[in-house]
C-alpha cells in the first residue's frame, strides 16, 4: 500500500525536477536533461509528456519551453505540497495505540 505512494512521490519528484530544468534553462532538450539529471532518456521523455499534457511546458524546435500556465502552477505548488504533508501527518497512527488481536 505504501510502496505505491512512494513510487508516485518519486515520479512526482522527477516530473518537478524536469519542470525546474525547463524553467531555468528553456529551451532545453531531452539529451541535456538526461545528462544533467542522470535519468534515462525514456524517463525524461515520459516526464516531458506528462508536463505537456498538464500544459506546463510545450515543445519548440530547440527543446521544451514553459507556458503561460507554468508560473501559476509554481506559485500554487508550495501550498498544495503543504496541504498534502499536513494530510499525511494526520494519517499517522500513534505508536502507543493498542492494536487489537
Amino acid at each position: 500500500m505504501i510502496d505505491r505512494l512512494e513510487k508516485e512521490v518519486d515520479m512526482l519528484e522527477r516530473h518537478l525536477q524536469v519542470l525546474k530544468m525547463v524553467i531555468e534553462n528553456e529551451p532545453i532538450g531531452i539529451v541535456k536533461m538526461s545528462n544533467e539529471t542522470g535519468y534515462p532518456h525514456h524517463k525524461v521523455r515520459y516526464s516531458l509528456r506528462v508536463l505537456e499534457e498538464e500544459n506546463l511546458i510545450e515543445p519548440s524546435s530547440q527543446g521544451a519551453i514553459t507556458t503561460e500556465r507554468t508560473h501559476e502552477f509554481v506559485d500554487d505548488l508550495d501550498d498544495k505540497l503543504d496541504e498534502i504533508v499536513d494530510k499525511l501527518g494526520e494519517m499517522r497512527i500513534d505508536s502507543g495505540a493498542e492494536v487489537e488481536s
